[in-house]
């Protein structure tokens, strides 16, 4: 059996720090992975990194399509012994027949078809407006150079 299961939510709404606790038997795939560099990146007065286009959306999808032809090697790849499957899900009948979970985390995940289409389980974060902009304002990243904070 394999499973996709997608975490979304807002910009700094722990979604990275969720996964990052993930199950030792779990692959995840963070859209930070997965954005284009700097000058591929569109502007309106400043870098959009807020909208689909800014993520090499043909790289995660070949990520994630490896991952559901051959789980264990990308789990492999990640480190993860698979034999920890039994203490999450039941063994099958099957021998053949492991449990395979992968984790697909990012603000954007339910604006791309295709993805949402492989995805077996749906969560969303959210947390309070003012929880959202402190850690927003004492974020900060290499490749921004300022954050436009709307009062």
């Amino acid at each position: 059996m394999k499973y996709i299961i997608s975490i979304g939510g807002v910009t700094n709404g722990g979604k990275t720090t969720l996964t990052d606790q993930e199950p030792s038997n779990c692959c995840v795939v963070h859209q930070d992975d997965f954005f284009k560099s700097q000058d591929q990146i569109g502007e309106d007065g400043f870098k959009q990194y807020n909208v689909i286009t800014a993520l090499d959306m043909d790289a995660k999808m070949s990520t994630i399509y490896a991952w559901t032809e051959n789980p264990v090697k990308l789990e492999k790849s990640h480190g993860i012994n698979n034999a920890l499957d039994a203490e999450i899900m039941p063994k099958s009948n099957h021998k053949e027949e492991e449990t395979h979970i992968l984790i697909v985390e990012g603000f954007l995940l339910y604006t791309y078809g295709p993805l949402i289409d492989m995805l077996n389980q749906h969560y969303f974060i959210s947390i309070p407006y003012e929880e959202c902009k402190k850690r927003r304002c004492s974020t900060r990243h290499a490749y921004l150079s300022h954050w436009l904070v709307i009062q």
